[in-house]
């Protein structure tokens, strides 16, 4: 009898069980753990300094070659062109299996090179490779962050920073997980980020799907929840890559770094099903039917919005080429070419060009630049770690900071932008004329403003010309930094990274065809392009400060207040 009453109670809770667990992982906030995930493996870009001293080496390229890599490794990952058209015409799994499948594709066939497994490729064939990988985190952006921006509209502020800094996070993530899976051995991590990114999105390709947006009371709070996790992994991460430097970790040590950074991972997962909990509760309580009410509209506001409705038809049917010229006011919605050939958008391209061009060059040639100083290798993927750990900060705190400039003292985001690019500037002149640790320094505040131009670029380009091309508008302004890459890396460092090494040779009478590899030693091989990526840096700043006195007016005024109005 008692048996029979016990297993009766054990299905009754197995039951109530059941239908949970289903809402959990059909709810909005398993969405938003799942895309946390996503974009923690978004990120594989950042790693490039880290494998490139592989690619180097094993197929005998010199500076100038495993530059041009770079500039098609940001080629793809800053031109989401394509992701965004096919995510307006298909579901988000289809745009997160196609990224799943480029991921996959691109870093196998560069692992199979590295590992000498297939035939050396010719260089178009790897510049295809990796600008293939590449571009698949643009894919997961389309995917996982648009989907969930339009499952909480009125918190994307806060939901873009979360999974953007989770993606800056991302590189530090996987140097932790490959020192445990594969012990210093950087070209077993190229594989890591072939099948580790793909893998979260084939499993949570199901999940990640728009929602009916529903507001809930303590939204915020519930995000702040998931920022103060984020934060406390950023400062673990930062703490384990600074005590690996000074202790040799075992692998069993490794191992438990690791899981430490898994469990944080998955502790928003915690937080989802809390709140998945209270809506289940809520779902329990008996509803009053609500009282009936008609509202009888008055006359003239019918007149009005059939005004209204009429302008509406009349400005749809305008063509994008009709009002090139006629630009509204900042704040408003510009079309795509009002806003392309618009005096604000040319200086930011060009203030990106400058800052975000140069921020990328100092990342690709991280690991090089580690090696002519004569750092360990072991330091040099430290350097890397700073730089994704603290891109994280510069991403998810200069929304917050620059929004409280903006509240209280009417302070120009703009005028963000000039800092960064100021502080960007110094942390290349001390790479130029290194001094004790100036690369521990160089890398934190080149990790910081990197991630902070970012996210300074899409708020203002949202900020003044309006939502409603929002998602062209930010991938074209984007567009300037892969430009400023190649440039930068390819057609200025680069060559004079080459020049210096073959000047080195020629002083042990040695020529490029009796090495495999040319490298250049000491604290000349990058002074004069150093030099040359602070004067560029710093004439971005200046660009941007004339930006800064053009939207002065603009940011003293209240620029939600449209939105406001419209809520």
């Amino acid at each position: 009898m008692s048996s029979s009453i016990n297993s009766s109670s054990s299905s009754r809770s197995s039951c109530g069980l059941c239908p949970f667990a289903v809402q959990v992982i059909k709810g909005r906030w398993f969405t938003v753990f799942a895309s946390f995930l996503i974009m923690a493996g978004a990120g594989a870009t950042y790693l490039f300094g880290v494998y490139s001293k592989d690619i180097k080496s094993t197929l005998g390229y010199d500076q100038t070659t495993l530059n041009l890599l770079g500039f098609f490794k940001d080629l793809g990952a800053n031109v989401g062109v394509l992701s965004g058209l096919i995510g307006e015409v298909t579901p988000a799994w289809f745009v997160l299996l196609v990224g799943s499948a480029m991921n996959f594709a691109g870093y196998f066939m560069i692992w199979l090179s590295v590992t000498e497994k297939i035939a050396k490729p010719k260089v178009w064939q790897m510049c295809l490779y990796i600008c293939l990988g590449a571009n698949s985190q643009n894919f997961a952006n389309t995917g996982a962050l648009v989907t969930c921006v339009k499952n909480f509209p009125e918190s994307r502020g806060v939901m873009l920073g979360l999974l953007k800094g989770f993606t800056g996070l991302s590189g530090a993530i996987f140097t932790q997980l490959y020192l445990a899976i594969y012990p210093n051995d950087s070209k077993s991590l190229i594989l890591l980020i072939g099948w580790l990114p793909a893998a979260l999105s084939v499993v949570f390709v199901y999940t990640i799907r728009p929602m009916k947006a529903v507001k809930q009371q303590n939204e915020l709070r519930v995000f702040y929840h998931f920022l103060y996790i984020s934060v406390s992994l950023a400062l673990f991460i930062l703490a384990m890559s600074l005590i690996q430097k000074q202790v040799a970790f075992s692998q069993a040590a490794y191992a438990g770094t690791s899981a430490v950074v898994c469990l944080f991972l998955f502790l928003p997962l915690a937080i989802a099903i809390r709140e998945e909990l209270v809506l289940w509760n809520l779902k329990k309580k008996p509803v009053d039917p609500p009282t009936e009410v008609s509202i009888e509209k008055p006359q003239e506001i019918q007149e009005i919005k059939d005004d209204s409705d009429l302008q509406v038809q009349n400005t749809k049917s305008t063509t994008c080429f009709g009002d090139i010229c006629n630009k509204p006011e900042r704040g408003e919605d510009y079309t795509i070419l009002q806003a392309l050939l618009s005096m604000d958008m040319m200086i930011l391209f060009i203030a990106t060009f400058c800052g975000l061009g140069s921020s990328l060059t100092a990342v690709d040639n991280l690991g090089q630049i580690g090696e002519s100083l004569g750092y360990p290798t072991k330091t040099i993927k430290t350097f890397v770690s700073l730089v994704s750990i603290w891109n994280y900060f510069g991403r998810v705190f200069s929304g917050f900071v620059s929004e409280n400039l903006i509240v209280k003292w009417k302070v120009p985001r703009t005028l963000m932008m000039t800092f960064m690019l100021v502080l960007s500037s110094l942390a290349y002149l001390s790479i130029a004329f290194p001094f004790p640790g100036s690369v521990y320094v160089a890398s934190v505040i080149i990790g910081v403003s990197f991630g902070a131009q970012l996210t300074l670029l899409f708020t203002i380009i949202s900020e003044l010309f309006g939502l409603k091309y929002f998602a062209t508008l930010f991938n074209c302004g984007q567009l300037a930094s892969p430009l400023g890459s190649y440039i930068l890396n390819v057609k200025v460092t680069g060559m004079l990274y080459d020049r210096e090494a073959l000047k080195q040779l020629a002083e042990k009478g040695l020529t490029r065809s009796s090495v495999k590899e040319l490298t250049c030693l000491g604290g000349q091989c990058y002074r004069l392009s150093f030099s040359i990526l602070a004067a560029v840096t710093f004439f971005g700043a200046l660009v941007s400060l004339v930006l800064v006195m053009r939207t002065r007016k603009f940011y003293k005024g209240d620029i939600y207040k449209k939105y406001r109005e419209a809520a």
